[in-house]
């Protein structure tokens, strides 16, 4: 028969397995047909292997059938078990065969068939085979009998131990290993004895010790029963590291960065490491990484360097070997491992030798005598970079462990120190943007509340702890024409430096529309189309959030003191509360009117009549979000906190606040408090005109007359010539009812109204023309003049200063 091309001899496929004498063996195609025989083949069967290659191998079996070995093959693609064969002579063999199923080499799969030639029982030989293993086996292992007494130990275990078998050989668990690790084995020992079942047991690294895993199983007797234990055990040292130092990575990631705050930043950097990794940890930062601080250098920072220690921790109670204090600033010389690491721009391991004490010694000799003082010996320096920025040094240190830090033990260092850097950087961004935030609203905001005759007041303004950054509350007092004033409270959505710049565009805003003397409703229409337009500028469709354009709320009151009334609208705001004298407060019902921006909805206006002394409180809607979200509630303790109206204004500002806001607000939170004065009747003086131009000299004597009255007889001249005008403008360009009245406040205010709606306008007069300097003399005469337009017409107004300070 000729030999297939996939007939090959099997020797050279089995190079290196067994000796080839001792076992026979033979392959098949997946078609069944043999192509492979060896020498232990031919010596069991008697075949040749020139009679069975390419030939089917169910010849080989009794009665020309088998079982079916692919399907038989199970999971481990190999079959096991016994068939009857044909020996070469015709007498049945009875053969304990192991088939496997593998690759071919020129593709496809094949079998692999093996049957041991040497049947022989275990002989007394194989004794001493056992004990050799056992005595020699790289497993740690000892025996130990009911008693839990150790009757044999191996050489591994000796070496582990430190003892030879006869010094421990009669000794329990706990006698050999004198700590919580050997009463626990033993614990468990007894159990395997007790119950029959194998334990296993995990024990930690002692000092200077590896970790182990430990096995036990249970030597049974021909009875079944349990007469002694088998301990095994494993060195998982490396293991173990391993383990702790992904924990560790992971117990960085959760508490590294739990603030944008930079000192708690680098204080949990230190937590984390201490005592879990280090025996000592301290970071410290450039002088400029801090609240308000420039941005820090790029790149290594070599040579000497100035540090400021900002968190510092040691397994040591009180911490005395920490040699510089919080806050402290310490150099470093350029061959510590501080300055070396930040030149390197690399974590540095240094093994601390007297050598390198002694020079350290000349640069820091404090340091140095700690360093020998409680015995550092290994130490890791990591620089501390984000971004492409140095921003200071983590420094790691042994005294008490004896292990010193090893290789992984640096990449470990690096590993969570580079995630401390950019929270600390994050931080340090963080805080520099709300600092700039801030000092953008503080300028923005009023200083100074001015003293006016109309009011008293008083403001506060708490920012916000989000981290978005400062929001865009804002809140204002204007003095206004006739000695009347406006206050304005309103907050723009959104927080940061975007927010405060809205702000200042809005309170710019407001306090121009106020100059025109607006109306609460007709002011709040005018900003509305404002934000609609600065939205649209920013990219976002109007009544948008600060995410895409500008929105805002707003609350605008007006209060003549003359009158004792109060005009006010709100936009989308909260309303004001309003405490009378005798110490009621409540919410003033006003028209809700929505947000600035919307440009859906008109917005209305409420007038009321308001007690002298009568308190009203303007804020923004921070002050009343309460850390447990009960709105009711904190509303219920602003009305209560407003109902006690007595004392200074300053001090109820406070109360307020403690009342409502518990350490640093959840928003921005802006308080206004004015408190109602009114001008007695003593200091104003009306007069009803008729439209007749011998009416202007009468006007004039009656208010000198006044002026007399009330002292000031400096300002008579510069009153009547501004009186002669305007009274003269009134009758010859408008219709009547005309009306002069004199205001006598911290300055001398005159004004003139009529029935007409026209406003005049300040021009320069010609050389030949006869009119048009009256406007223009008055303008000179006062220190500031102008128009507002009432619902009956219009009042033009002029305010002299008077002699003395003017408040």
């Amino acid at each position: 028969m000729r030999r297939p091309d996939t007939v090959r001899d099997l020797p050279v496929r089995w190079d290196g397995l067994v000796d080839e004498p001792s076992t026979a063996r033979a392959t098949l195609d997946e078609r069944g047909i043999v192509t492979g025989w060896s020498e232990g083949a031919r010596r069991l069967l008697g075949h040749p292997s020139a009679a069975v290659l390419g030939r089917p191998a169910s010849l080989l079996l009794v009665g020309g059938a088998g079982p079916d070995l692919p399907g038989a093959r199970g999971r481990l693609g190999r079959w096991a078990g016994e068939l009857t064969l044909l020996h070469r002579d015709g007498h049945p063999l009875r053969v304990r065969l192991l088939a496997h199923h593998r690759a071919a080499a020129g593709g496809g799969a094949e079998w692999l068939l093996v049957s041991p030639l040497d049947r022989t029982v275990p002989t007394a030989g194989d004794d001493w085979l056992v004990k050799a293993s056992f005595a020699q086996g790289p497993c740690t292992m000892a025996v130990y009998d009911r008693r839990l007494l150790l009757r044999w130990a191996n050489a591994d275990m000796e070496r582990a131990m430190g003892l030879t078998q006869d010094q421990m050989r009669g000794l329990r668990m706990s006698e050999i290993v004198a700590d919580s690790r050997g009463a626990e084995a033993e614990r468990l020992m007894r159990q395997v004895l007790d119950s029959g079942l194998p334990r296993s047991l995990r024990l930690p690294p002692a000092p200077g010790r590896p970790a182990w895993s430990t096995s036990l199983a249970p030597l049974c007797g021909a009875d079944g029963r349990p007469r002694g234990v088998i301990l095994s055990a494993h060195d998982v040292t490396e293991r173990y590291e391993a383990q702790r130092r992904l924990a560790l990575l992971d117990e960085a990631s959760l508490r590294i960065g739990s603030t944008l705050d930079i000192a708690r930043t680098a204080r949990e950097l230190t937590e984390v490491a201490a005592p879990a990794f280090a025996d000592f940890a301290v970071v410290d930062l450039l002088p400029s990484v801090h609240p308000g601080g420039d941005e820090p250098p790029p790149g290594p920072v070599p040579g000497t360097v100035v540090l400021r220690r900002v968190a510092a921790r040691s397994v040591l109670e009180g911490s005395p070997d920490v040699v510089i204090g919080l806050g402290e600033l310490a150099v470093y010389a350029e061959r510590s491992p501080a300055a070396e690491c930040l030149a390197a721009g690399r974590g540095v391991l240094t093994e601390v030798t007297p050598e390198a004490v002694a020079r350290w010694a000349g640069d820091d000799p404090a340091r140095a005598d700690s360093t020998r003082r409680f015995g550092f010996h290994s130490t890791i320096t990591v620089p501390l970079r984000a971004r492409g920025t140095t921003l200071g040094v983590a420094a790691f240190a042994r005294h008490r462990r004896p292990e010193p830090f090893q290789q992984d033990d640096l990449l470990l260092a690096e590993e969570i120190t580079a995630r401390a850097a950019v929270c600390i950087d994050n931080a340090h961004r963080y805080t520099r943007q709300r600092e700039t935030a801030l000092t953008l609203q503080r300028s923005l905001l009023p200083r100074q509340l001015p003293r006016r005759a109309a009011v008293e007041t008083a403001s506060r303004y708490l920012p916000a702890r989000s981290r978005a950054g400062v929001g865009g509350d804002w809140f204002d007092v204007i003095p206004l024409s006739g000695a009347r004033v406006a206050l304005v409270v309103g907050d723009v959505v959104g927080h940061g430096v975007q927010a405060s710049a809205a702000m200042g565009r809005l309170r710019t805003a407001v306090r121009t529309l106020a100059d025109v003397d607006l109306p609460p409703d007709e002011l709040l229409t005018h900003l509305d189309d404002l934000v609609a337009q600065l939205s649209a500028e920013a990219g976002g469709e109007p009544g948008a959030d600060a995410a895409g354009g500008l929105g805002a709320t707003c609350l605008y009151v007006v209060y003549d003191p003359v009158s004792r009334r109060c005009c006010l609208a709100r936009a989308g705001h909260p309303p004001p509360v309003l405490t009378r004298p005798d110490g009621r407060a409540d919410f003033l019902d006003l028209p809700g009117g929505p947000p600035l921006g919307l440009g859906s909805l008109p917005f209305e206006s409420r007038e009321v009549e308001l007690e002298e002394g009568s308190l009203l409180s303007l804020y923004t809607n921070g002050l009343l979000q309460a850390p447990d979200g009960d709105v009711d509630e904190a509303v219920a303790a602003l009305r209560t906190a407003l109902s006690r109206p007595a004392g200074p204004l300053d001090e109820l500002c406070q109360a307020v606040l403690a009342t409502l806001v518990t350490g640093r607000p959840a928003d921005d939170v802006a308080l206004l408090m004015a408190r109602t004065r009114a001008l007695d009747a003593s200091q104003v003086a009306t007069w009803d005109l008729p439209p007749d131009p011998a009416a202007v000299a009468r006007a004039r004597q009656d208010a000198a007359d006044q002026l007399l009255a009330w002292g000031l007889d400096g300002a008579v001249f510069t009153t009547e010539l501004v009186v002669s005008e305007l009274v003269t403008n009134a009758i010859r360009h408008a219709e009547g009812p005309i009306t002069l009245r004199l205001i006598h406040d911290r300055s001398l205010i005159c004004e003139v109204s009529d029935g007409s709606d026209t406003a005049p306008h300040l021009r320069r007069a010609r050389v030949f023309d006869e009119g048009g300097r009256g406007l223009l003399l008055v303008a000179q005469l006062a220190r500031r003049w102008g128009t507002r337009h009432t619902r009956t017409g219009k009042t033009i107004w002029a305010e002299q200063p008077l002699r003395g300070p003017v408040e």
